[in-house]
């Protein structure tokens, strides 16, 4: 056989005896880990929260995959979807960034990279907002700041335990000045939670850094990570180059924060529903009826 009908052969996926690696995940049915490269079958890695049975490891889910695990079926109930991101500064880089919000939305089927609204776990309600990091880096724009703070005004009103989740590179560049104002009017908001002797939890996952980091996602009652979650303010580089020193490989791991007191526990995905009915019922939550009512 000639190279060249090795190469058409491997294309094809027609080797003899066996279908090859590409093609069985080309067709969607099988996932490789990209930390252990172990293949598995894509139904049973969602079955397990899309975490690798074999190393743990967690991979990135979008925000309807996040609240199907963590909310009851069918409790999940939408708050303020309706607001959408406009280009107030008329910005523009390599691309507008109208044409980038046009984009994100086309591709992810969100207005913006948050989704909030109130659920129940385990029967108990909750306030629950879920960044989306398909959106734009699940950058804080206006908006996203917007829907957070109305949420935990909602919760504040109503009673109700609190739940972040935060996957996001940052604040919003396209937008200023606006959005490094929502870190202020989050922020503000969840003092005034904190005032209703109410509990807040920001989950942390891969990635939380950025603004996002230096705002509500370190101001929880008590902080959650995953495993192995990259959490950090400034890049590994931006850090290295200041310092003038090299830091340790783990830095800005979940792991590493816990160690040194910035994070009070990590949780694995699958264990994260029953986890936080517990944390809910030790903290005095129980079942009531939920309201979306402002």
């Amino acid at each position: 056989m000639s190279l060249f009908d090795w190469f058409a052969d491997r294309r094809k996926g027609q080797f003899v005896g066996k279908v090859t690696q590409e093609s069985e995940e080309s067709d969607g049915l099988w996932e490789k880990c990209p930390e252990c490269s172990q293949v598995v079958y894509r139904k049973d890695l969602l079955d397990n929260a899309s975490v690798c049975s074999n190393c743990g490891h967690h991979n990135r889910i979008n925000s309807q995959e996040r609240i199907n695990i963590i909310a009851d079926s069918n409790t999940f109930q939408s708050i303020n979807n309706h607001l959408s991101p406009i280009d107030p500064l008329g910005f523009k880089d390599r691309r507008a960034y109208a044409d980038r919000l046009r984009e994100s939305q086309a591709s992810t089927g969100l207005k913006d990279g948050v989704l909030t609204g109130v659920c129940e776990v385990d029967s108990i309600p909750m306030a629950l907002a879920v960044m989306d990091f398909r959106f734009m880096g699940g950058s804080m724009g206006s908006v996203v700041g917007e829907k957070i703070t109305r949420l935990i005004e909602h919760s504040t009103k109503h009673k109700l335990p609190l739940l972040i989740v935060c996957a996001s590179g940052g604040a919003r560049m396209q937008e200023g000045m606006l959005s490094l104002m929502q870190m202020a009017k989050i922020s503000g908001a969840l003092e005034r939670h904190r005032d209703a002797e109410l509990l807040y939890m920001p989950l942390l996952t891969h990635p939380t850094t950025g603004g996002v980091t230096a705002s509500f996602a370190m101001l929880g009652d008590l902080i959650i990570a995953e495993p192995k979650a990259l959490i950090g303010f400034a890049g590994r580089r931006v850090i290295e180059q200041t310092l003038r020193e090299k830091l340790p490989e783990n830095f800005q791991t979940a792991e590493y924060l816990q160690e040194h007191g910035f994070v009070d526990t990590i949780i694995p995905r699958t264990e994260l529903k029953v986890s936080l009915a517990k944390l809910l019922r030790l903290h005095k939550y129980n079942s009531n009826k939920i309201t979306t009512n402002a």
